[in-house]
């Protein structure tokens, strides 16, 4: 059996074994790992000695305390905050994987937009599987079949929700509290510029008292409506109203399953709220940074984060600036030197 207890879960009330606290304190005094010597400690304490080894093997798992590499039988006693680094490193470093497959998933099937656009405009392919609809009309009178159709779940990404129509909002409050009625879920991503966007918040929080679910983001891949994971619309490669449907089984799991990855990675939208403009707005330069970095033109830098091109260049401009640069290239070596940037 493992003896060592997990880390409690976020937001759990954690108190500390009195042994542990006695063992951490003795090794910051003595600089030992001797469970014997350190058995004689508890026991002068009113502790149990018989957990003197089990106590420092929980303080070695949570990185509190560190052997000497020239001798195992000292070491020391590292700073709790030390500790904290140490055990997010791995975490923060899955994230980021996370984020390179999500990033990599997304450029797959971006590409599949233009080959399926090449088709007929209302054609259908020969299995039904995809389908162009040419016209906004032909869009929403889909949308509005699909929604009386659904059964248990609709998934949405709206990128750029600091951008949407009023009249469009209250559009689909109306269809979604239509499906919320019948007990369908309901699950919508935003970008993180939506959280200030005052539409957007009455519609969340009006949805959200109905049981809609939102978070928010500051890169998504575009826009996307998933219902019951058996039919999926999507936007047309150049901009036009219209939409491709998609209802092939492989690609509709594959669109879902990288929704359900950006979901994951995602704020809620009440608790990023909180956050502050301060906040949203350093970690909306570090992301400009690393798409900097990463070679992207303005204008995917503007589509990725839901703003205008006009704003994403008056960011760009502010970044640069405040690096001292006068080429992307310049700013990706002077926000390395300052660590904006991941390893």
């Amino acid at each position: 059996m493992d003896l060592i207890p997990r880390t409690p879960a976020p937001g759990a009330d954690f108190v500390p074994d009195p042994a542990d606290v006695a063992a951490y304190s003795w090794v910051q005094e003595h600089g030992r790992l001797d469970p014997a010597a350190l058995a004689g400690h508890l026991e002068r304490q009113g502790l149990d000695p018989a957990g003197a080894a089990t106590a420092l093997r929980r303080l070695a798992d949570w990185r509190l305390i560190h052997p000497d590499p020239a001798d195992p039988a000292r070491g020391h006693a590292l700073p709790p905050q030390s500790a904290i680094a140490a055990l997010a490193a791995p975490v923060e470093a899955e994230i980021q994987r996370s984020r390179a497959e999500l990033a990599h998933r997304q450029a797959l099937v971006s590409a599949f937009l233009p080959h399926h656009r090449q088709a007929d405009r209302g054609a259908v392919d020969g299995t039904g599987a995809i389908e162009v609809i040419a016209d906004l009309p032909g869009v929403q009178a889909a949308l509005e079949r699909a929604s009386a159709a659904c059964r248990s779940e609709v998934l949405t990404i709206q990128p750029g929700g600091s951008s949407r129509v009023p009249a469009a909002m209250e559009e689909g409050l109306r269809r979604d509290r239509a499906l919320l009625g019948r007990g369908v879920r309901i699950r919508t991503l935003y970008h993180h510029t939506a959280r200030f966007h005052g539409p957007s918040q009455a519609y969340v929080e009006a949805a959200t008292a109905l049981g809609a679910e939102y978070r928010t983001a500051h890169e998504l891949f575009g826009r996307l409506i998933a219902f019951d994971r058996e039919l999926v619309f999507l936007p047309l490669s150049d901009g036009s109203p219209g939409a491709l449907v998609v209802r092939q089984e492989a690609l509709l799991a594959y669109l879902c399953d990288i929704f359900e990855q950006a979901w994951t990675l995602a704020r809620p939208f009440a608790a990023a709220a909180e956050d502050g403009l301060e906040q949203v707005s350093q970690e909306l330069d570090r992301t400009i940074v690393r798409m900097l970095a990463a070679g992207l033109k303005d204008e995917a830098i503007a589509r990725r984060l839901g703003m205008s091109l006009r704003t994403a260049r008056r960011h760009i401009a502010d970044i640069m600036d405040e690096l001292g640069a006068e080429s992307r290239f310049q700013a990706g070596v002077a926000a390395a030197r300052a660590g904006l940037l991941d390893d």
